[in-house]
């Protein structure tokens, strides 16, 4: 590799000119204005109704998950309960005492 330290000892050439001055309107006058506030608000609004809406569906899923684990516990109990009075029904086939009206429960 080439022996460079001969660019440190070079000085730097000073300007002669004046310096250059920033084109631009100041720092102090850019803002975002009306505009800016108004699309901050829509944003933070948008993000509360969000987590409003979020927090009502985990609480629903929260309370079908109870509900349906409370109706899975009763109908294991009334099949506790009645496997003791049966006096049939052990080939497979189901009384019409078994049949829900409402259809198939999920679980």
């Amino acid at each position: 590799m080439p022996d460079l330290r001969w660019l440190a000892a070079i000085p730097s050439p000073t300007p002669t000119g004046p310096s250059p001055t920033p084109t631009g309107p100041p720092a102090e006058s850019v803002t975002p204005g009306v505009a800016g506030f108004i699309a901050i608000a829509v944003v933070a609004i948008v993000i509360v109704l969000l987590a409003i809406d979020m927090l009502r569906r985990i609480r629903r899923a929260q309370y079908r998950t109870d509900v349906n684990e409370m109706l899975d516990a009763e109908e294991a109990a009334a099949r506790g309960d009645r496997s003791a009075d049966d006096d049939g029904g052990d080939d497979g086939t189901s009384r019409q005492s078994d049949v829900n009206p409402e259809g198939p429960t999920r679980g």
